[in-house]
Formats: C-alpha cells, sequence, structure tokens
C-alpha cells in the first residue's frame, strides 16, 4: 500500500488508524446510551416516547453544519477541520454530565452529532484523496469493519459500563477517550490539499464564495446520478437505523428482556455488517463498482423478505434478527462501493461534494427514523419488520438510477472506476 501522498507507509496505516478512531468514537457516541434509554428517560421525568429521539436527533445533528463543513476543508485544509470537528465533539460530550432536563439532553445529543458530519465530510474525503481506489475502497472497508463495531459493542459496553457507572459518566468517558484521539489526530494526520502528490498532481485549496457555493450545490442537486446514490445510501441503511433506535423499545420495554439479552441479540445482526465488510476488502478490486453492488443485492433483499415474512410467519425476536443479519451481511458489501461511486458522480471538489452526500445520507437516516417511530414501527415486532422492510426496499429505484443514469457528470464517474 502506497499513498498517493508523500507520508511514510508507517504514518499513512497511523493515519487510518486515527481517523478509524474518532469515527468509532461518533458512531459509538450514538448507541452506547440507548440501554440506558429506560432508566435515563425516568430520571428526567421524561416518557418512553423520547427514547429513540436519543438516535435520531444525533443523526439530524450530523446534518446541522455539513453545508459549510465541506466548503471550509476546501479552504482551510482536511486537518485543520477535523481538529476542530474533534474538540467540538469533546466539549458537547463533558457538557452533557450537567443535563437535568431531557430537553437539554436532546440539545447536547444533537450538537454531538455534529461531530459525525465531520467524520463524514472531512475524514472520508482526505481517505480517498490519500489512497488509490482500490486501497481506499479496502481501507473504507476496513475503517466501516472497525467503525461499525460500534452498533455490535455500542450495547454491550454501555451495558457493562451502567454496572459500574452511571449514564451521566458515559459521557465523560466520551470526552475523555476525544482528547486522546485529538492528540493523535494532531501527531498523525496530514494535510492532503495543497501538497505535492507521488504523481506531481497538486489538490488545490478551493476559496469559499457564497453564490458559487449556492450553485455548487444546485449543480449537484441536478446531478441525477450523484442524488439517486446519495439517497439509496441513506435509503439501505435505514432498516438498521430503525433497529438502533427502536430495538431497546422492542426488546426490553416490550419483550421484557434484560439489558445483557438486549445486547447479546444485536451480536448477530452487526456480525452481518462486519462480515460484508470484509467481504468487499477481499474482492474489491476483482470486480467493476457497478458488479459490486449487484452481487450484494442477492443478500440484501433476501435479508428484507425475511424479515417480513420470517417475522410474519413465526413472530418472534429469533425471526426478526435472522432476516435483519442477513441484510446486514449485504449492506457491508454495498455500502462503501456505493459511497466511492457516488463520491466521483461529479468533478467538483469533494469537500462539496461530500458535505451534499453527507447531509441527504443522514437526513434520511434521521427523519427516516423519526418517520418510522411516528408510524408505530415500535408498537410490535410485526409493526417493526414490516415498515423496515418497506424502508429498505425503497432503495432500490434510487439505486437502479445509480447504476445505470446517464448525466453529465459520467465521465467523472468512468475516470472514478
Amino acid at each position: 500500500m502506497t499513498p498517493l501522498i508523500h507520508i511514510t507507509p508507517r504514518r499513512a496505516f497511523l493515519f487510518a488508524l486515527t481517523l478509524a478512531l474518532f469515527e468509532l468514537l461518533t458512531y459509538l457516541a450514538s448507541d452506547v446510551v440507548m440501554p440506558a434509554m429506560p432508566g435515563l428517560v425516568v430520571d428526567l421525568n421524561a416518557s418512553p416516547e423520547y427514547i429513540p429521539h436519543a438516535l435520531n436527533l444525533y443523526l439530524l445533528g450530523g446534518v446541522v453544519l455539513q453545508w459549510m463543513i465541506g466548503p471550509l476543508a476546501d479552504r482551510y485544509g482536511r486537518r485543520r477541520l477535523l481538529l476542530s470537528g474533534c474538540a467540538f465533539f469533546c466539549l458537547a460530550c463533558l457538557a452533557t454530565f450537567w443535563v437535568q432536563s431531557i430537553e437539554m439532553f436532546n440539545l447536547l445529543r444533537l450538537l454531538q452529532g455534529i461531530g459525525l458530519g465531520f467524520v463524514v465530510t472531512v475524514s472520508y474525503p482526505a481517505l480517498n484523496e490519500a489512497f488509490s481506489e482500490a486501497d481506499a475502497v479496502r481501507m473504507m472497508a476496513l475503517l466501516a469493519n472497525i467503525a461499525l463495531l460500534s452498533p455490535l459493542l455500542g450495547p454491550l459496553v454501555g451495558t457493562l459500563l451502567l454496572e459500574w457507572v452511571s449514564w451521566r459518566w458515559l459521557f465523560v468517558l466520551f470526552g475523555a477517550v476525544s482528547v486522546v484521539a485529538w492528540l493523535a489526530l494532531y501527531r498523525y494526520m496530514p494535510e492532503t490539499l495543497g501538497v505535492e502528490r507521488r504523481d506531481g498532481t497538486r489538490l488545490e485549496f478551493q476559496p469559499i464564495h457564497l453564490l458559487p457555493l449556492l450553485a455548487g450545490y444546485a449543480q449537484l442537486l441536478g446531478n441525477r446520478r450523484f442524488v439517486a446514490g446519495s439517497a439509496a445510501l441513506g435509503l439501505i441503511g435505514l432498516p438498521l437505523i430503525g433497529w438502533i433506535g427502536l430495538s431497546p423499545v422492542l426488546l426490553i420495554h416490550d419483550e421484557g428482556l434484560s439489558k445483557l439479552d438486549y445486547a447479546l441479540w444485536q451480536l448477530p445482526v452487526f456480525g452481518g455488517l462486519i462480515l460484508g465488510n470484509l467481504i468487499i476488502n477481499r474482492i474489491a478490486d476483482r470486480y467493476p463498482l457497478k458488479a459490486l453492488i449487484q452481487r450484494a443485492l442477492w443478500p440484501y433483499l433476501i435479508g428484507l423478505f425475511t424479515i417480513m415474512l420470517g417475522t410474519w410467519l413465526y413472530p418472534s425476536v429469533l425471526a426478526l434478527v435472522l432476516g435483519l443479519s442477513v441484510y446486514a451481511l449485504g449492506l457491508g458489501i454495498a455500502n462503501a462501493v456505493l459511497y466511492r461511486m457516488t463520491l466521483f458522480a461529479s468533478e467538483q471538489s469533494k469537500g462539496l461534494v461530500s458535505a451534499m452526500l453527507g447531509m441527504i445520507t443522514i437526513a434520511l437516516l434521521g427523519l427516516g427514523g423519526v418517520l418510522l417511530a411516528m408510524l408505530g414501527a415500535g408498537a410490535s415486532l410485526l409493526s417493526f419488520a414490516i415498515a423496515a422492510g418497506c424502508a429498505g426496499l425503497l432503495a432500490l429505484w434510487p439505486l437502479w438510477v445509480a447504476l445505470n443514469g446517464r448525466d453529465n457528470d459520467d465521465a467523472a464517474l468512468s475516470e472514478a472506476a
């Protein structure tokens, strides 16, 4: 593995590892508190209806500033922006220790989610700019393996830590580890803009001009393949996000399972997700991007139909988790590939493209999670199965457009592939 910029392989490895640490923190923060939510809402004198909001508001926080984070990263560099985002995330976590109302807790969850926006908008483009396509896809898949451990580890870590500390101290721990992540980023993260690359080229800093910025976003919204790819990225992950947000209600509140049983039922789902990422890491350079996604559709669709039909015929946690695990396998194979394809669906600056991509994707995940809860997906296992299965099937149309659509930016996509 040879980076495209002039850094040693050792620093390149530590750079990727440091990105994984910060990404792990931001994703782990999304659901490590979920086992505590039934007790947290009692402590703050709130109703159980607020339980899924802890996840959904966090995801929506990832959208709030992305429209500006991307252009700022193009103007001032990836390194400076990611260091700022890590510091902001740390402060938002520490402040949660003193909350006394569910409203303030929800506000801080929104602010913590902004850290997720920095990961999506800054670190992913930096990774793609530092490495070749095959290496970038592999490393994004490997990063996803580490980051996607968070939904698997989150409930387990949260359950274990709650035996020793209160939910307030969970956020103090996140703040402390964020300090470590900031120091590692400061030491190992290179700047990918304004430096000469090994092929003699240079990716320049881009000035910020409001009208051209808005025009750039408008142009992206007119790119059918880019919009379709972004929408597909959000929709294919919606069943999983719905499960993370509503499984405490379904398993702990409704089914009466213990926190440990709740955590253990997460293992096969996120095990499938990690297995999918390991598979794409092995086959990333053997097939074109389009063929990789087409192959991922088999477990993806089989899993969705198993979720709906299996839970209808045999309404149990086992049937639901079985379908979710197969679906997660397909999601793990497709996710990194679809992100790469969508990122290069336009020739505009990757900070701008990644910002809009992240806004569309995370907005669909956050708002979709809210909508699933409002439509009663948490009422029963079967209600969730039908809602989640239908949500996942909605991704097929934008996915087809992303794979087959034609627009003026096809040349950029061909160059990327």
